[in-house]
């Protein structure tokens, strides 16, 4: 059996797609499939899984015809993966070259059901990220994902079989925030999830991309309260500020407006100044940002708000 199962949901990604293969055949461990799940693509994407198969075998691609992310990763890691941890990436994200051993070690562990790593964020050249998430000393705990998500992207999560097959995969009527939502019932559901404190993972933003839709989110992480409600867990007002502190520096590095970044930021202070200023450095960088908006240049927003 392979080791791992790695979905790729992928729709009109040809100009990042091969850059993400070329990361996942460049890992130092071999022993993995990819399951490349096509949305119904109209550029070029298909004609490039195909040509990609036909060289490397491990390569499979699966037909989804337009039915969103969540149904592509649902199809990917249910119906067709055949390995015992399954590793989900984007179209557009880049793996750096020891994530699937560093993962190896890691799930040696067999009370270990799901792990994720550091991340570096970048827009056009990995090598150019210049800001890196952090992970936390403990395992993931709702919470957690209730104030701000610590694994940020899906390309970030390695689960057991297993365990997510438990969880009972992504909700598909969710576009915006349903790693969110999965991540509460995965740990809902008693997985055992642990950060591994290496950058492992490349996120290129996008101001195109799904999470780039502020409110969208906001209604996602409303749908998200109410599944981690039904584990006994609610946001207290500290957790609010940090998710407001969170869309306000997405707002900021998106150019979303002169209003909206100061609106989120009082808002977030307003609800609860120790969550907005928990990471002080965070919290006063978000307010100075929004207040010097009108003046801070586009590139000096994206560099300090990438995260």
């Amino acid at each position: 059996m392979t080791d791992f199962s790695i979905i790729i949901p992928c729709y009109n990604a040809v100009d990042t797609l091969q850059a993400t293969l070329n990361s996942i055949q460049a890992q130092t461990c071999e022993d993995w499939e990819v399951i490349c799940v096509d949305d119904g693509s109209t550029d070029a994407t298909l004609g490039l899984l195909h040509a990609a198969r036909s060289r490397d075998p491990r390569i499979r691609v699966i037909h989804n015809e337009g039915k969103g992310p969540s149904r592509a990763r649902n199809t990917g890691a249910m119906s067709f993966a055949c390995g015992d941890v399954i590793a989900f990436c984007d179209a557009d994200d880049i793996w750096g070259p020891e994530k699937l051993s560093q993962l190896t070690e890691c799930f040696a562990n067999p009370d270990i059901d799901a792990a994720f790593g550091k991340i570096a964020f970048f827009q056009d050249d990995p090598s150019q990220a210049s800001t890196v998430s952090t992970v936390p000393s403990t395992p993931l705990s709702i919470p957690m994902l209730l104030a701000e998500n610590p694994v940020c992207t899906m390309s970030n999560i390695a689960v057991r079989r297993a365990a997510f097959l438990r969880s009972g995969g992504f909700d598909e009527e969710m576009v915006h925030n349903e790693d969110l939502e999965w991540l509460i019932r995965l740990v809902g559901t008693h997985a055992h999830v642990v950060g591994i404190d290496v950058l492992q993972t490349w996120y290129r933003n996008s101001p195109y991309g799904l999470s780039a839709n502020l409110r969208a989110m906001r209604q996602g992480r409303e749908d998200a309260i109410r599944t981690a409600g039904r584990f006994g867990h609610t946001p207290d007002r500290r957790s609010d500020a940090i998710f407001l502190r969170y869309l306000c520096r997405r707002a900021l590095r998106l150019g979303q407006g002169r209003l909206l970044p100061m609106r989120l930021a009082l808002q977030g202070v307003m609800r609860s100044p120790v969550g907005f200023f928990s990471t002080p450095w965070r919290g006063l960088a978000t307010v100075g940002g929004a207040l010097l908006v009108p003046v801070l240049p586009s590139r000096v927003s994206q560099f300090l708000f990438s995260r």
